[in-house]
């Protein structure tokens, strides 16, 4: 789950005056028909996997674990080849082309950006990248740059993501020069195909979620849990413009979210843990919460859930029925922030402990969406016995100030 405050930034004003003067008397791309975040409204597919640009913020945010196709799971854990990733691909609305002010094709009426990031848990490192492109949201627009609206087709320059008719998703991102908090490192390249296992998960009230006091403070949000990837990976260098055919055989276990907003963050809350776990036995937990800007609070919202095996009802959680407890703090030597690296979390589906693979997880999102985060890879434990119950994605936000895109 990735939350935004969707305020329209500097650089997409810039953007859109230069823009609106080169393109000032084309016709602009159509009026975006209103679709309200409402209790009660259906998500149709494939419409709902696509765009909804009428909504101020939306992301598709991919995050798993690989192992090299030559092993097994296990033995990607206890050989050295686990790896962990995450794409998420990013559109704001920036409302600055509203009611004829920058009528111009050109102008940013929206932002795509991107996030891609891997972490080598044997190595102990961490790399990441960021994309940013400015779209005028016509249909027509030049493809590095586009959000399909009929099903999921995303491209922020050479980074893509897109959903074929056979219903498999196929993402690839290509980041020449990967950051480490000290310094640039050469880069990564992925190129996987995610199927399906198990049948969307509609979160919250039959996908709409709540995110906060306030009913409008929601979002449609959907999950597709246990998906099964086969790719390749690129390590080391710059691949160019087109991904060869060389490089190394990866399999694995990924989580999709898909969720679309007009406003999110309550105005007291400063940011969001969360998990995305995928359970050995084919369950599937979410959970998060909403923390008070309030040193000490007691959290502004929460929620998740649960669904036992893919032919399970889903189990809602309310605010009340979740809860987060840290157990042990990293401290990021670039930022001083100070990151819950291993928790204990209470759900309605028992008590469970979340533990990061690598404490070093933080990425710098500055450049593109304007905030630095922790997003990782991450055990999923029994808190009684410590038996490990699956892997999954941690996030965490609003650490280095408040959380906001824009």
């Amino acid at each position: 789950m990735v939350m935004v405050d969707a305020t329209a930034s500097r650089r997409a004003w810039l953007w859109a005056c230069l823009a609106s003067a080169a393109g000032a008397h084309a016709a602009p791309p159509p009026t975006e028909v209103p679709d309200p975040i409402r209790r009660g409204r259906p998500l149709v597919f494939p419409r709902d996997h696509g765009a909804h640009t009428g909504a101020r913020i939306e992301w598709w945010y991919l995050t798993g674990s690989l192992w090299p196709a030559t092993y097994t799971e296990a033995e990607a854990q206890t050989r050295g080849g686990l790896l962990g990733f995450q794409i998420t691909f990013f559109r704001l609305k920036t409302g600055l082309a509203a009611a004829d002010a920058l009528p111009g094709r050109f102008a940013a009426r929206q932002l795509l950006m991107a996030h891609a990031a891997l972490t080598d848990v044997a190595e102990a490192s961490h790399q990441h990248g960021q994309r940013l492109q400015r779209w005028n949201g016509a249909d027509d627009a030049p493809p590095l740059a586009r959000a399909q609206r009929g099903d999921a087709a995303v491209n922020v320059g050479r980074w893509r993501l897109w959903r074929e008719v056979e219903d498999r998703w196929i993402t690839e991102v290509d980041v020449p020069e990967a950051m480490h908090p000290r310094a640039r490192a050469p880069g990564f390249a992925l190129r996987c195909a995610l199927t399906p296992t198990q049948p969307l998960l509609l979160q919250g009230a039959a996908g709409f979620s709540r995110k906060g006091p306030r009913e409008e403070e929601a979002s449609h949000y959907y999950s597709v849990p246990h998906l099964q990837a086969e790719g390749r990976l690129w390590r080391g260098a710059a691949v160019g413009d087109r991904l060869p055919e060389t490089g190394q055989a990866v399999r694995g276990r990924v989580w999709l979210d898909h969720e679309w907003s007009d406003t999110l963050l309550a105005p007291n809350a400063a940011g969001w843990d969360w998990v995305g776990l995928h359970g050995w036995d084919g369950s599937a937990l979410t959970a998060f919460r909403l923390r008070d800007r309030a040193p000490g609070a007691a959290p502004v919202w929460a929620g998740g859930s649960w669904r036992a095996s893919a032919r399970a009802a889903v189990r809602d959680f309310a605010p009340q029925e979740v809860r987060f407890e840290p157990l042990a703090e990293w401290v990021s030597p670039r930022t001083g922030a100070r990151y819950p690296v291993r928790w204990r979390l209470h759900t309605p589906a028992g008590t469970h402990e979340i533990h990061a693979l690598l404490d070093g997880q933080e990425l710098d999102g500055a450049a593109s969406t304007g905030t630095i985060y922790w997003e990782g890879l991450a055990e999923w434990r029994d808190a009684a016995s410590g038996r490990v119950l699956g892997r999954g994605y941690l996030e965490m936000t609003g650490y280095v100030g408040r959380f906001s895109v824009g």
